[in-house]
């Protein structure tokens, strides 16, 4: 399916947290389970922003661990698409830390989450697509008026 930007920076998808010493595992990092959890919902988030239907996870891959999320920092996650199917989705979420009280930002984590809408069998079935194409005629409609 083709995509046009403004379908792909409606729905993408910004969260924060703040990593306070309740959410460390032994080693005074972040738990990777913690992580995860939150990187599926902003996946979870940004699929139903662009579907505006009922999406689930059926995988998540590629599960990269780039650097320990310490405590007393500040994380972004992301979540874009990165690959449009007939039955299925694909959205990478990235992680960023920065520290509370220094300068600078790293990524942290990426993984891609790849998700799909379920017949009343729950199976997977084709996305209907074409609430994206009526929200994005209305888009163009508006754009035209400013």
């Amino acid at each position: 399916m083709d995509v046009r930007e403004n379908e792909t920076r409606l729905c993408e998808t910004h969260q924060f947290k703040a990593i306070f010493p309740k959410s460390l595992n032994a080693n005074e990092t972040l738990f990777g389970g913690q992580a995860l959890e939150w990187m599926d919902e902003v996946a979870y988030i940004t699929a139903t922003r662009f579907t505006r239907q009922k999406m689930f996870t059926i995988k998540a891959d590629n599960i990269e661990f780039i650097r320990p999320i310490t405590p007393h920092s500040i994380i972004e996650l992301i979540g874009f698409l990165e690959k449009i199917e007939k039955v299925r989705l694909t959205i990478k979420v990235e992680v960023f830390v920065e520290e509370m009280y220094r300068q600078g930002r790293h990524k942290a984590m990426q993984a891609a989450f790849t998700f799909a809408t379920l017949n009343e069998n729950h199976r997977p079935k084709r996305i209907d697509y074409t609430l994206l194409e009526q929200a994005d005629d209305q888009f163009t409609q508006n754009e035209g008026k400013n």
